[in-house]
């Protein structure tokens, strides 16, 4: 600097501090947590707060099957800037992190490694390497966490797997038991081919998939057509529209809404004149799905009669069954029956459907499921489809209808479609039994139902001794959500 001009430095009023310029955080980081854990730091804090207001966060767990991801480590460090500041403002704010060593991603991640020689070991022998894999990873984790710096109780953590919180567990489900909410029952359920294994909601995730979209139509049985108009020696027919064929084995009844509209349409086409019934407001979509399907096929059609659902239930109609020959079905009323697409009348069967079964239940139709639990159709189906897999079967179903000249129409259709969210495969419904906790059943001791205890608590305004909720608008939610849950 030449003589004369202004050294800037000296003007500069900076703090002198003994930090090094450079972070050099991955040799300082470590160092730090090592000096906090020599020191036992998270027990100095505790012992600081004791006798203060407690504030109590619980871990939701993470699956201990394999490094952390962004998003756990996101979870737990926002937990942790949540502990600090309620420590820092008073509270004694202990936190005991948790690790989920139960469960379709520990299993699936042990069985992607053993590869096919998983087919032949055992459950137990299976069972044990989930159990050893979780032990490595909550080793692992425990070691990521920490050097995120994230303080907790990581040497006396909560693991599922231990035997002290599985005894809480088989405590909690003994008093449930005792109270004789606990059933078992065959349900369908949501289940992974993939995995073989029930799913719960939110184990899915919905993607388009593309499958085949059929009308099909029901021969009534002789006895019973004078209830409904027609041309004396013709046919009369029940329409229905699925896009899961691989289900009509399972039909066990058609489905109408007592309260709709229903017309009895007599149809000339290509194969012959007959009469089908539709629902009256969905008539002109169907008529107009048909000819796109099969143009030229359909000549003319003429509206013979109306009826309610009601009257078709009243008149007891009988359909042949569409797969088993010799076998008969009912018509039986629903208030699910929409008209927002197919044709007003649903094919139903109680092993594949939540709908479906309910209606099974009150109409007293088997709960039939003749699916196994790694897709395949068992040997209680007709032998040309006894093996096949649920996909292979949609193919030869609509053939073996296009034979029995019942297939009205085909086509694809693209729609979002329940996959199982580990496999990516899609799922299926299917009847299993399945141990349910009621929420809807009175208890032995005291008369309610989980439901309306859950429902009391979550609706107790705070200063009564209920749940304060941040933001206020959770209350709601939460109430709407309990109010509809369906059985555990």
């Amino acid at each position: 600097m030449s003589q004369g001009q202004t050294n800037y430095k000296d003007t500069l009023n900076l703090p002198q501090t003994s930090f090094d310029m450079k972070a050099n955080l991955v040799t300082r980081e470590p160092a730090i947590q090592a000096r906090w854990d020599a020191e036992n730091l998270y027990a100095q804090i505790r012992r600081a707060r004791q006798g203060a207001p407690r504030f109590i966060l619980h871990d939701g767990p993470p699956y201990a099957n394999g490094p952390l991801h962004m998003g756990t480590a996101l979870n737990k460090v926002l937990k942790d800037i949540v502990i600090r500041i309620k420590t820092m403002t008073g509270f004694d704010a202990p936190f005991i992190p948790g690790y989920d060593c139960h469960g379709l991603p520990i299993e699936q991640k042990v069985v992607d490694e053993l590869g096919p020689q998983a087919r032949t070991m055992s459950a137990t022998d299976i069972r044990q390497r989930c159990a050893a894999v979780a032990e490595k990873f909550i080793g692992i984790q425990t070691d990521q966490f920490r050097r995120l710096a994230v303080m907790g109780e990581f040497d006396s953590p909560y693991v599922t797997m231990r035997p002290p919180y599985e005894a809480a567990v088989l405590e909690v489900f003994a008093r449930l038991v005792e109270q004789g909410v606990v059933y078992k029952q065959l349900r369908p359920v949501h289940w992974s081919i993939e995995n073989r294994t029930a799913l719960a909601e939110a184990e899915l995730e919905y993607r388009d998939r593309t499958d085949p979209s059929i009308t099909v139509a029901l021969a009534l049985e002789e006895s019973c057509t004078a209830a409904v108009p027609h041309r004396q020696g013709e046919e009369v027919y029940l329409l229905v529209w699925t896009t899961t064929p691989w289900t009509l084995p399972a039909n066990l009844a058609v489905a109408v809404h007592p309260e709709y509209a229903y017309a009895a349409v007599r149809a000339e086409t290509a194969d012959g004149p007959a009469t089908v019934i539709v629902a009256e407001e969905r008539l002109k979509a169907v008529v107009a799905a048909i000819r796109q399907a099969r143009p030229n096929w359909l000549k003319r059609h003429k509206v013979l009669g109306r009826l309610t659902g009601a009257d078709l239930v009243a008149a007891k109609l009988t359909y042949r069954h569409p797969i088993f020959e010799g076998k008969t079905c009912p018509v039986v009323p629903a208030e699910y029956v929409t008209l927002a697409d197919g044709t007003g009348l649903v094919h139903t069967a109680p092993g594949h459907g939540l709908e479906d079964y309910g209606t099974g239940l009150k109409y007293g139709l088997a709960i039939y499921c003749p699916v196994r639990e790694d897709g395949t159709f068992d040997e209680s189906v007709p032998p040309w489809l006894a093996g096949r897999s649920v996909w292979q079967a949609n193919a030869e179903i609509v053939a073996h209808l296009r034979q029995l000249g019942t297939l009205v129409a085909e086509e694809t259709v693209k729609h979002s479609y329940p996959h199982d969210w580990r496999s990516k495969t899609p799922t299926i419904f299917r009847a299993t039994e399945q141990w349910f906790v009621s929420v809807d059943r009175p208890m032995v001791r005291g008369g309610r139902s989980l439901r309306d205890l859950a429902m009391e608590v979550c609706r107790r305004p705070v200063e009564g001794g209920g749940v304060e909720f941040i933001p206020a608008w959770g209350r709601n939610r939460l109430a709407g959500m309990l109010e509809t849950r369906p059985d555990w």
